[in-house]
């Protein structure tokens, strides 16, 4: 297992970069196994690499009706709200990719729901032991990933895979989540974080500082961070890896 860190001069770049790179880890694995199982996160920068894959893979024709996605957290909001993940990632990779409903597992959206903690169950239930070959997360500037915040109920350690949380730092209030064991059934674990406001929060983690829950966050074969420049600006050049 090994940790990387790879910059680039700006958001766009990094995007622009994952998305190559995600299309040659896909291109790979469906080249070993009747099915790949990827785990997608929200955010402006993952967006991007969403947009972008979708034209590459359309440009290599790409067949991806064996590609399973799931996610990492979501917002217990309505379905149609735009601030779900799921629904960012989907208008993009749509584009592209054959939506299938035995391949597209989304978190339980609010309508007609009240409780996110049931709605995690039934996540659970559905991703049973499931091993992510690729999850992609973001990181925020209190260095939490998923819906998993530091000095919060959602941080505590617990046998759940999956979590309903309350009270959010972050709003909405109401999130479901993955926990972090289970966002450690990954061979590999992308972080993709851009802006200044992230720095403080990245070198904390790569100097181990195990109050920020992205500090436990590990792919078990490598962790991958792609970062800008402004994320990057704090940290010492031994961190830094080519890609």
């Amino acid at each position: 297992m090994f940790t990387r860190v790879v910059v680039f001069a700006s958001p766009q770049e990094v995007a622009d970069a994952v998305a190559h790179k995600f299309l040659e880890r896909v291109v790979d694995l469906l080249g070993t196994r009747d099915e790949v199982q990827v785990c997608l996160t929200g955010g402006g920068t993952a967006d991007l690499v969403y947009e972008r894959f979708a034209d590459l893979a359309a440009e290599a024709k790409l067949d991806l009706g064996r590609l399973h996605l799931w996610w990492g957290d979501e917002r217990f909001v309505a379905a149609t709200d735009p601030d779900r993940n799921s629904l960012q990632a989907l208008s993009r990779l749509g584009r592209t990719l054959p939506i299938q409903s035995a391949r597209i597992h989304m978190m339980a959206a609010r309508d007609g729901r009240a409780d996110p903690h049931d709605c995690a169950s039934e996540y659970a239930a559905e991703l049973g032991d499931t091993h992510f070959d690729l999850t992609f997360l973001g990181m925020g500037p209190d260095g939490h990933v998923a819906s998993i915040f530091p000095g919060h109920p959602s941080f505590d350690a617990t046998s759940r895979a999956v979590i309903g949380v309350t009270e959010s730092p972050k709003p909405p209030s109401e999130r479901i989540s993955l926990t972090i064991p289970t966002l450690n059934r990954s061979d590999e674990i992308w972080f993709i974080v851009t802006g200044t406001g992230k720095a403080d929060a990245l070198l904390r983690v790569l100097e181990g500082d195990e109050s920020l829950p992205a500090s436990h966050a590990h792919g078990q074969q490598a962790t991958y961070w792609f970062v800008d420049q402004a994320v990057a600006s704090k940290l010492p050049a031994r961190y830094v890896c080519p890609l």
